[in-house]
């Protein structure tokens, strides 16, 4: 059984306790877990070292989708236009707002995307601008797991002449300090952790349905989530989806710049705005599991919904290797967990958030 280190404030004692009993149920697993509220450390708990980076996957979205809620904020992106408006070569006819709310159609690419092609937004952005939708527009909404961070991130270098990376290296990543990178520089490669294969070998979706179109599956050869999120390639790009290195200290303080602001800087995100991207957007249904919901607010998953304690317009998103990242705006917590296996080989979080994010909650209240 891993030891674990670190600390917690007063009051924030059982949340040691479950980080302590899960990981020994889980055995073999190198894990992080940072929380701060009100921008300041309450949690800070690890098994590995706190200031190892791994492969976030989709926690990576939170980072590109602050990107786009900061654009929004300022009035440089209008919800309601046209995608064509900024992207005039882009064939589906979708707004911003739908895009965000993964209901453009756009999952993936017929025949897949190789490997070098899918670690690369531009040509992912250029590939699906062509793309006939996989669902007629405003039947539902289908996760766009491995191109969403593409597709909003051609609209934010068209609307600013710079690349989403760029913009959140600029903005958010570099004057907060947060060690959560789409773009890993060579000097940190260190510091970078292999993320390990899940364990078990489930077997996974139809290749040729829409889920297995959304990861790539139908490619040749098909997307191996940890082959993918291991690759220095895709970490030196920061493919915007699902190539973000980070650790739970830098996913924590990411959502805490936004929410409440670190260092002394004021917040990135204004409450109108919080509450705006991460509302649900409403039941739909949802055309990959064939469930009717309302899992994601603007490009943000509404984390409501797994979490209704949270309380309004908490929003975060979760990530196959098991990461998750979260803000919540009643508590003022911010919330970041890291662990070094991949949770499933398809996608979806780890159990054990379940556990930790209502210890965190249950101190947060008291």
């Amino acid at each position: 059984m891993a030891m674990v280190h670190g600390t917690v404030a007063p009051g924030y004692e059982k949340v040691r306790e479950v980080f302590a009993a899960e990981l020994a149920r889980l055995g073999d697993l190198g894990a992080q877990l940072a929380v701060l509220r009100h921008g300041r450390p309450v949690v800070d708990l690890w098994t590995v070292d706190p200031r190892e980076l791994t492969g976030l996957l989709s926690v990576t979205k939170g980072a590109a989708f602050l990107v786009v809620a900061l654009l929004v904020q300022d009035g440089v992106i209008d919800l309601n236009r046209s995608v064509r408006h900024y992207w005039p070569q882009f064939t589906p006819d979708v707004t911003v707002r739908e895009l965000l709310g993964h209901r453009a159609g756009l999952i993936g690419v017929d025949g897949g995307f190789g490997p070098g092609e899918l670690a690369d937004d531009r040509i992912i952005a250029e590939r699906l601008a062509k793309q006939r939708p996989f669902w007629p527009r405003g039947s539902g909404y289908g996760y766009h797991a491995l191109v969403i961070g593409a597709l909003v991130g051609e609209i934010v270098r068209r609307v600013t002449g710079r690349s989403l990376q760029q913009t959140y290296e600029q903005r958010v990543r570099a004057p907060y300090d947060i060690d959560l990178y789409l773009g890993l520089p060579a000097e940190l490669e260190p510091r970078f952790r292999l993320l390990r294969p899940p364990v078990g070998n489930e077997p996974g979706p139809d290749p040729a349905g829409l889920t297995g179109i959304a990861l790539n599956l139908h490619a040749d050869p098909p997307t191996d989530l940890t082959v993918f999120a291991n690759s220095r390639t895709v970490r030196a790009l920061g493919q915007a989806s699902v190539g973000g290195v980070g650790n739970a200290r830098g996913i924590a303080r990411l959502y805490a710049a936004a929410l409440s602001g670190l260092n002394g800087r004021e917040p990135l995100l204004r409450p109108a705005t919080t509450v705006e991207f991460g509302t649900a957007g409403g039941p739909a249904p949802d055309l990959l599991s064939g469930s009717s919901g309302d899992q994601f607010g603007l490009g943000f998953e509404a984390m409501t919904t797994p979490y209704p304690f949270l309380g309004p317009a908490a929003f975060g998103h979760f990530g196959a290797a098991g990461s998750l990242g979260f803000a919540a705006p009643r508590s003022g917590i911010a919330y970041g967990y890291a662990r070094d296996r991949l949770a499933q080989p398809h996608g979806g979080g780890a159990v054990e958030n379940d556990q930790f994010v209502a210890a965190v909650i249950q101190a947060a209240d008291a």
